[in-house]
């Protein structure tokens, strides 16, 4: 299958990066993922629709193997290898990286040695931190105090000293405003498809991003995309197409006009 992004013309026939293999997830005694099936090609950027409550963020937890998530039935298989039991550095060593929706305040540690560390001890970030709009913040505890958009920033600026091979973003647009918002879409495209990737022998890297209002897809290619549901995946298939049939219908009839399952 070949898609068009702009003058673009993407393939999903590259070679399996993540699959995602009958998942069932438990948060506490409730189950949330009840048998998720979804693969994310090699260079492939996939999104994650769904009303609130799907399991959209837990899907992404579990992938990048927060504790709280448990997995009771299914697998999680990254780059040919079984990841579903791996802790979250084993992951990371691995090159998954995460931005989280809400992530917590860190008292005690400075952001400064937080991007120092995630670049493996170098500089390069912090002395980076302007291009982020981030350069007041090195010396404040990670997120005490940050409005949402300077979460997010923070959150890019991380990520992008990591340099990972795979990225999953849980709403990069969520709590940013206008003005922050051409800042942060920037910074995603440059993750997916800046000179650190071609520098790792790369065309880009691969993503899977959770969006409700589809404002990041004016800033990155995606490729495929899914609709999740009451834990379970209910439809498949363009991301302007269905984001499109969202706006318009609603998640309901969205996934009702499009079953069966579209399959890549």
């Amino acid at each position: 299958m070949i898609i068009r992004v702009g003058h673009t013309e993407l393939s999903l026939r590259g070679e399996s990066l993540l699959k995602v293999e009958d998942l069932h997830v438990k948060v506490g005694d409730r189950e949330i993922l009840k048998g998720i099936n979804l693969e994310v090609k090699d260079g492939n950027t996939c999104v994650l629709f769904g009303p609130n409550g799907s399991g959209k963020s837990t899907l992404l937890a579990t992938i990048m193997g927060y504790g709280y998530c448990e997995v009771t039935k299914g697998r999680i298989i990254f780059k040919g290898e079984d990841i579903t039991h791996m802790s979250i550095d084993e992951r990371a060593k691995r090159g998954i990286g995460m931005m989280m929706q809400r992530p917590p305040n860190v008292v005690g540690v400075k952001l400064g040695s937080l991007v120092k560390a995630a670049a493996k001890g170098s500089n390069e970030f912090v002395e980076r931190s302007n291009e982020f709009k981030m350069e007041k913040f090195m010396d404040r505890d990670v997120n005490v105090g940050f409005s949402g958009g300077e979460i997010k920033r923070s959150e890019l600026l991380q990520l992008s000293a990591q340099n990972p091979s795979f990225l999953l973003l849980d709403e990069p647009e969520s709590g940013v405003d206008i003005e922050s918002m051409g800042l942060v879409g920037k910074k995603v495209h440059d993750l997916l498809y800046g000179s650190a990737q071609r520098c790792k022998g790369m065309k880009h890297a691969s993503a899977l991003v959770i969006t409700h209002t589809g404002q990041i897809l004016d800033h990155i290619g995606a490729d495929h995309a899914y609709v999740l549901k009451e834990g379970r995946i209910g439809c498949s298939g363009r991301p302007a197409d269905i984001l499109k049939d969202i706006r318009e219908r609603g998640y309901r009839e969205c996934i009702q006009c499009r079953q069966p399952l579209v399959q890549m």
